[in-house]
Protein backbone atom coordinates (compact mmCIF):
# COMPACT_ATOMS: atom_id res chain seq x y z
CA UNK A 1 0.00 0.00 0.00
CA UNK A 2 1.70 3.72 -1.13
CA UNK A 3 1.48 6.12 1.76
CA UNK A 4 0.92 9.73 2.30
CA UNK A 5 2.25 12.12 5.07
CA UNK A 6 -0.35 15.05 5.72
CA UNK A 7 0.77 18.10 7.49
CA UNK A 8 -2.05 20.34 9.11
CA UNK A 9 -3.76 21.81 11.85
CA UNK A 10 -6.45 19.23 13.76
CA UNK A 11 -10.35 19.80 13.12
CA UNK A 12 -12.28 18.83 16.41
CA UNK A 13 -15.25 18.48 14.24
CA UNK A 14 -13.54 16.33 12.15
CA UNK A 15 -14.60 17.76 8.87
CA UNK A 16 -11.55 19.62 7.98
CA UNK A 17 -7.21 19.07 8.53
CA UNK A 18 -5.81 16.30 9.45
CA UNK A 19 -8.91 14.22 10.26
CA UNK A 20 -10.48 14.75 6.94
CA UNK A 21 -6.92 14.22 5.09
CA UNK A 22 -6.79 10.90 6.78
CA UNK A 23 -10.26 9.71 5.98
CA UNK A 24 -9.76 10.39 2.50
CA UNK A 25 -6.58 8.81 2.48
CA UNK A 26 -8.21 5.43 3.32
CA UNK A 27 -11.40 5.94 1.00
CA UNK A 28 -8.53 6.54 -1.74
CA UNK A 29 -6.54 3.50 -0.86
CA UNK A 30 -3.32 4.72 0.81
CA UNK A 31 -1.87 4.32 4.22
CA UNK A 32 -2.07 7.91 5.54
CA UNK A 33 0.67 9.63 8.27
CA UNK A 34 -0.05 13.01 10.06
CA UNK A 35 2.06 15.48 11.47
CA UNK A 36 0.27 18.07 13.31
CA UNK A 37 0.85 21.64 12.98
CA UNK A 38 -2.15 23.12 15.35
CA UNK A 39 -4.64 22.30 17.55
CA UNK A 40 -8.01 23.85 16.43
CA UNK A 41 -11.33 24.32 18.25
CA UNK A 42 -14.24 24.64 15.84
CA UNK A 43 -17.34 23.41 14.32
CA UNK A 44 -18.86 24.24 11.04
CA UNK A 45 -19.94 27.04 12.41
CA UNK A 46 -16.31 28.73 13.49
CA UNK A 47 -13.04 28.25 14.48
CA UNK A 48 -13.00 28.89 18.50
CA UNK A 49 -9.25 28.71 19.31
CA UNK A 50 -6.05 27.41 18.05
CA UNK A 51 -3.02 26.22 19.89
CA UNK A 52 0.16 25.65 17.72
CA UNK A 53 2.64 23.21 18.43
CA UNK A 54 6.45 23.96 18.85
CA UNK A 55 8.60 23.76 15.64
CA UNK A 56 10.87 21.27 18.27
CA UNK A 57 7.44 19.17 18.14
CA UNK A 58 6.54 19.39 14.64
CA UNK A 59 10.33 18.27 13.92
CA UNK A 60 10.11 15.33 15.79
CA UNK A 61 7.07 13.85 14.25
CA UNK A 62 8.33 14.53 10.94
CA UNK A 63 11.16 13.03 11.97
CA UNK A 64 9.22 9.86 13.56
CA UNK A 65 7.41 9.48 9.93
CA UNK A 66 10.21 9.71 7.38
CA UNK A 67 12.51 7.53 9.57
CA UNK A 68 10.28 4.69 9.63
CA UNK A 69 7.44 4.80 6.81
CA UNK A 70 8.66 7.44 4.08
CA UNK A 71 5.62 8.88 2.84
CA UNK A 72 5.18 8.28 -1.37
CA UNK A 73 3.30 11.93 -1.07
CA UNK A 74 3.16 14.50 1.10
CA UNK A 75 -0.14 17.22 1.52
CA UNK A 76 0.13 20.81 3.34
CA UNK A 77 -2.47 22.20 4.81
CA UNK A 78 -2.57 24.42 7.51
CA UNK A 79 0.96 25.70 8.96
CA UNK A 80 0.14 28.85 10.53
CA UNK A 81 3.78 30.35 11.87
CA UNK A 82 6.91 31.15 9.73
CA UNK A 83 9.17 29.13 12.06
CA UNK A 84 6.96 26.14 11.21
CA UNK A 85 7.15 26.09 7.69
CA UNK A 86 10.54 26.71 7.93
CA UNK A 87 11.61 23.27 10.35
CA UNK A 88 9.23 21.23 7.47
CA UNK A 89 10.44 22.91 4.82
CA UNK A 90 14.23 21.53 5.94
CA UNK A 91 12.65 18.44 6.93
CA UNK A 92 11.24 17.71 3.28
CA UNK A 93 14.41 19.03 1.49
CA UNK A 94 16.37 16.50 4.20
CA UNK A 95 14.39 13.65 3.35
CA UNK A 96 13.68 14.62 -0.55
CA UNK A 97 10.34 13.97 -0.22
CA UNK A 98 8.49 13.40 -3.42
CA UNK A 99 5.07 14.70 -4.52
CA UNK A 100 4.40 17.28 -2.66
CA UNK A 101 0.54 19.01 -2.61
CA UNK A 102 0.09 22.22 -0.97
CA UNK A 103 -3.24 23.32 0.30
CA UNK A 104 -2.34 27.08 0.97
CA UNK A 105 -5.08 27.44 3.68
CA UNK A 106 -5.07 31.18 4.72
CA UNK A 107 -9.00 31.54 6.02
CA UNK A 108 -11.19 28.75 7.21
CA UNK A 109 -15.02 28.84 5.32
CA UNK A 110 -16.23 30.70 8.54
CA UNK A 111 -13.74 33.95 7.83
CA UNK A 112 -11.13 33.06 10.60
CA UNK A 113 -7.47 33.61 9.87
CA UNK A 114 -5.33 30.55 10.02
CA UNK A 115 -2.12 31.78 9.25
CA UNK A 116 0.25 34.81 10.40
CA UNK A 117 1.25 37.85 7.70
CA UNK A 118 5.04 37.22 8.00
CA UNK A 119 4.09 33.22 7.20
CA UNK A 120 2.51 33.48 4.00
CA UNK A 121 6.30 35.05 2.34
CA UNK A 122 8.16 32.16 4.23
CA UNK A 123 5.49 29.63 2.80
CA UNK A 124 6.13 30.79 -1.14
CA UNK A 125 9.67 31.36 -0.22
CA UNK A 126 10.27 28.35 1.10
CA UNK A 127 7.57 25.60 -0.40
CA UNK A 128 6.17 26.43 -3.20
CA UNK A 129 9.61 25.96 -5.64
CA UNK A 130 9.55 22.26 -4.44
CA UNK A 131 5.85 21.68 -4.38
CA UNK A 132 4.59 19.57 -6.95
CA UNK A 133 1.46 21.09 -7.54
CA UNK A 134 -0.30 24.37 -4.99
CA UNK A 135 -4.53 24.28 -4.85
CA UNK A 136 -5.50 27.97 -3.95
CA UNK A 137 -9.14 28.69 -3.86
CA UNK A 138 -10.01 31.79 -5.67
CA UNK A 139 -9.52 33.96 -2.39
CA UNK A 140 -5.96 32.39 -1.34
CA UNK A 141 -5.24 32.97 -5.16
CA UNK A 142 -6.04 36.67 -4.99
CA UNK A 143 -3.65 37.09 -1.70
CA UNK A 144 -0.92 34.88 -3.17
CA UNK A 145 -1.33 37.27 -6.57
CA UNK A 146 -2.23 40.34 -5.51
CA UNK A 147 -5.00 40.40 -7.88
CA UNK A 148 -8.84 40.84 -7.93
CA UNK A 149 -10.27 37.64 -9.38
CA UNK A 150 -13.64 37.89 -10.68
CA UNK A 151 -14.13 35.41 -14.01
CA UNK A 152 -12.32 32.74 -15.63
CA UNK A 153 -9.89 34.55 -17.57
CA UNK A 154 -8.97 36.03 -14.00
CA UNK A 155 -8.14 32.36 -12.51
CA UNK A 156 -6.07 31.32 -15.32
CA UNK A 157 -3.56 34.77 -15.09
CA UNK A 158 -3.71 33.68 -11.39
CA UNK A 159 -2.29 30.14 -12.26
CA UNK A 160 0.11 30.93 -14.89
CA UNK A 161 1.40 34.23 -12.59
CA UNK A 162 2.33 31.61 -9.87
CA UNK A 163 2.99 28.62 -11.45
CA UNK A 164 5.94 31.16 -13.67
CA UNK A 165 6.68 32.16 -10.69
CA UNK A 166 7.98 29.49 -8.79
CA UNK A 167 8.04 26.60 -11.04
CA UNK A 168 5.16 24.04 -9.79
CA UNK A 169 1.97 23.09 -10.46
CA UNK A 170 -1.25 25.44 -9.87
CA UNK A 171 -4.71 24.47 -9.63
CA UNK A 172 -6.60 27.23 -8.98
CA UNK A 173 -10.12 26.29 -7.41
CA UNK A 174 -13.36 28.05 -8.76
CA UNK A 175 -16.10 27.22 -5.99
CA UNK A 176 -16.35 30.43 -5.35
CA UNK A 177 -17.48 31.88 -8.32
CA UNK A 178 -21.14 31.81 -8.40
CA UNK A 179 -22.17 30.19 -12.17
CA UNK A 180 -19.60 27.30 -11.54
CA UNK A 181 -17.56 25.04 -9.79
CA UNK A 182 -14.57 24.68 -13.00
CA UNK A 183 -10.88 24.86 -11.77
CA UNK A 184 -7.82 25.35 -13.65
CA UNK A 185 -4.56 23.57 -13.68
CA UNK A 186 -1.07 25.19 -15.00
CA UNK A 187 2.12 23.22 -15.16
CA UNK A 188 4.54 23.49 -17.77
CA UNK A 189 3.12 26.19 -19.55
CA UNK A 190 0.31 23.78 -20.24
CA UNK A 191 -3.14 25.08 -18.85
CA UNK A 192 -6.05 22.54 -18.43
CA UNK A 193 -9.85 23.26 -17.31
CA UNK A 194 -11.21 20.80 -15.15
CA UNK A 195 -15.17 21.33 -15.32
CA UNK A 196 -17.50 20.75 -12.50
CA UNK A 197 -21.02 20.66 -11.78
CA UNK A 198 -22.28 23.47 -8.62
CA UNK A 199 -24.03 20.66 -6.27
CA UNK A 200 -26.84 22.76 -3.96
CA UNK A 201 -25.02 21.13 -0.80
CA UNK A 202 -24.47 23.17 2.69
CA UNK A 203 -21.90 20.85 3.68
CA UNK A 204 -18.99 22.22 2.09
CA UNK A 205 -16.98 22.74 5.42
CA UNK A 206 -13.27 20.46 4.54
CA UNK A 207 -13.79 20.24 0.53
CA UNK A 208 -10.76 21.83 -0.38
CA UNK A 209 -8.53 19.63 2.59
CA UNK A 210 -10.58 17.41 0.70
CA UNK A 211 -9.87 17.44 -2.55
CA UNK A 212 -5.87 18.11 -2.04
CA UNK A 213 -5.84 14.99 -0.13
CA UNK A 214 -7.38 13.03 -2.89
CA UNK A 215 -4.90 14.30 -4.97
CA UNK A 216 -2.11 13.56 -3.11
CA UNK A 217 -3.27 9.98 -2.58
CA UNK A 218 -3.05 9.49 -6.22
CA UNK A 219 -0.23 11.08 -6.90
CA UNK A 220 1.39 8.52 -4.67
CA UNK A 221 -0.19 5.29 -6.29
CA UNK A 222 2.07 6.82 -9.67
CA UNK A 223 -0.95 8.53 -11.61
CA UNK A 224 0.26 11.51 -13.39
CA UNK A 225 -0.76 15.17 -11.97
CA UNK A 226 -3.79 15.66 -14.47
CA UNK A 227 -5.54 12.53 -13.76
CA UNK A 228 -4.99 12.38 -10.08
CA UNK A 229 -6.81 16.02 -10.28
CA UNK A 230 -9.73 14.31 -12.49
CA UNK A 231 -9.89 11.33 -9.68
CA UNK A 232 -9.82 13.58 -7.00
CA UNK A 233 -12.66 15.79 -8.54
CA UNK A 234 -15.00 12.99 -9.03
CA UNK A 235 -14.44 12.23 -5.65
CA UNK A 236 -15.47 14.71 -4.31
CA UNK A 237 -18.37 15.80 -6.47
CA UNK A 238 -19.57 12.03 -5.88
CA UNK A 239 -18.98 12.92 -1.63
CA UNK A 240 -21.31 16.36 -2.23
CA UNK A 241 -24.00 14.33 -4.43
CA UNK A 242 -24.42 11.78 -1.61
CA UNK A 243 -25.89 15.03 0.53
CA UNK A 244 -25.31 13.28 3.49
CA UNK A 245 -25.93 14.98 6.69
CA UNK A 246 -25.11 15.02 10.67
CA UNK A 247 -26.29 16.62 13.73
CA UNK A 248 -29.00 18.21 15.33
CA UNK A 249 -30.07 20.78 12.92
CA UNK A 250 -28.13 23.22 15.25
CA UNK A 251 -26.00 24.85 12.06
CA UNK A 252 -24.79 23.89 8.54
CA UNK A 253 -23.61 20.65 9.98
CA UNK A 254 -21.01 18.80 7.52
CA UNK A 255 -19.83 15.41 7.36
CA UNK A 256 -15.93 15.68 6.18
CA UNK A 257 -16.82 13.36 3.13
CA UNK A 258 -15.40 10.10 5.24
CA UNK A 259 -18.72 8.34 5.28
CA UNK A 260 -19.03 9.47 1.63
CA UNK A 261 -15.84 7.89 0.59
CA UNK A 262 -16.79 4.55 2.34
CA UNK A 263 -20.35 4.88 0.46
CA UNK A 264 -18.63 5.28 -3.03
CA UNK A 265 -16.37 2.50 -2.49
CA UNK A 266 -19.23 -0.05 -1.53
CA UNK A 267 -20.85 0.34 -4.61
Amino acid sequence: MKTVLTVAGSDSSGGAGIQADLKTFLANGVYGMSAITALTAQNTMGVRSVLEVTPQFLQQQLEAVFEDIPPDAVKVGMVPTAELIETFSACLKQWEAPNLVIDPVMVSTSGSSLIQRDAVEVLKRELFPIATVITPNIPEAERLTGKTIRTSEDMCEAAKQLGDQWGCGVLVKGGHLLWDANDVLYCHEKVRWFQGKRIANNNTHGTGCTLSSAIAANLAKGISLEEAVVNAKDYISGALSAMLNLGNGSGPLHHGFSVVGFHQNSD
